[in-house]
């Protein structure tokens, strides 16, 4: 992979994740893509902090892929097309069950605090940023284009744009329609514990196991419990007869962006860029959710960008350039873009 711009690979111990419920990593490789021309001088620059999906990790974002282009190679496009430099940083919201949402949780750990205050005070003590909101976005893809979403929410003095692609919303889409394949999926181990146990020693995690193992992770993320041992979360079903329990799936329903929107539509005011897409054919019924998102956005008087593209959830690592660029340029420059 040959760039334009410069790739560090940084390895940050997280203090907020250290001694987290699982037992993962505090220690994160956290790739960094520096623009044409950081090493010519004493310029600031924008940052970009790129969220990965659920699965992923940091490193995920700078694989070589002879016909899916990496995040740093995005970048070069979106540079070679004329936006302005930045830095973009890929964190890492890893667990060992797929991922954390970026949030916050006493069932896997702070991976909110980690990413919007341990991992910005991180890259602006290292790097010659523009530290501050103004100068700082976030963008992400379906787990992290969720948590793209909801840190812009709860962060505006952090994070003063975001972009989201297929970002995870509409959860009475996009998740409960495989609770009733959870419940025959775990049912074969014996239960949730057994399954989850079962899961981490598979050597070949098959779709099955993904499908169920993504609720388990949902349901740490959304509704955690840590009096329920040995992996402390509660789910919004009953998993041996599928009946819907009322108040843990409200619990998941609260961080829900269709849901979360009018309660942070102040702090989503204040964001200089609010950038939205989705495929129309995703597999996951996302375009559904961003459709409704458009609409509630819309509703509320909050500026945004909406699009849609004929594809669906997989490989639209092409569309992030769209992101990119817009971000680049509203963040650019000492006074903004």
């Amino acid at each position: 992979m040959t760039l334009r711009g410069r790739l560090v690979v940084e390895e940050v111990d997280s203090r907020e994740l250290r001694g987290n419920p699982l037992g993962d990593p505090h220690v994160r490789r956290i790739p960094v893509y520096l623009p044409p021309g950081y090493d010519d001088g004493a310029a600031r620059y924008p940052v970009i902090y790129w969220l990965h999906g659920f699965t992923g990790i940091g490193l995920s974002a700078i694989n070589a892929n002879p016909w899916v282009p990496s995040l740093p190679e995005c970048m070069d496009r979106a540079a070679a097309a004329g936006a302005p430099p930045a830095i973009l940083v890929m964190a890492d919201g890893f667990t060992r069950f797929g991922g954390s949402q970026y949030l916050n949780s006493e069932a896997t750990g702070r991976y909110e605090d980690f990413v919007a205050r341990e991992l910005v005070a991180f890259v602006d003590g290292r790097y010659r940023t523009l530290p501050s909101a103004r100068h700082r976005g976030v963008d992400g893809k379906s787990s992290g284009g969720y948590g793209a979403l909801v840190l812009a929410m709860r962060h505006p003095d952090v994070f003063g744009a975001v972009a989201s692609h297929s970002g995870d919303m509409f959860f009475e889409a996009c998740y409960m329609p495989d609770f009733w394949k959870y419940c025959n999926i775990v049912a074969k181990y014996g239960g949730s514990d057994a399954f989850l146990q079962a899961f981490l020693e598979m050597p070949k995690k098959t779709h099955d196991a993904l499908t169920a193992v993504n609720i388990a992770a949902m349901a740490m993320a959304y509704s955690p419990n840590p009096a329920r041992a040995p992996f402390r979360f509660d789910l919004p079903f009953d998993p041996h007869t599928g009946a819907l329990d009322e108040e843990t799936w409200a619990r998941w329903l609260d961080w829900d962006p269709l849901r979360m929107a009018p309660r942070y539509a102040d702090a989503l005011r204040r964001h200089r860029l609010i950038y939205l897409e989705c495929g129309s054919r995703d597999q996951y019924h996302l375009h559904l959710g961003a459709r409704q998102l458009h609409r509630r956005l819309q509703a509320l008087g909050i500026r945004h960008e909406y699009a849609e593209f004929d594809d669906d959830h997989t490989s639209i690592n092409y569309r992030y350039v769209e992101s990119l660029r817009r971000l680049c340029e509203t963040l650019a420059g000492p006074d903004g873009g």
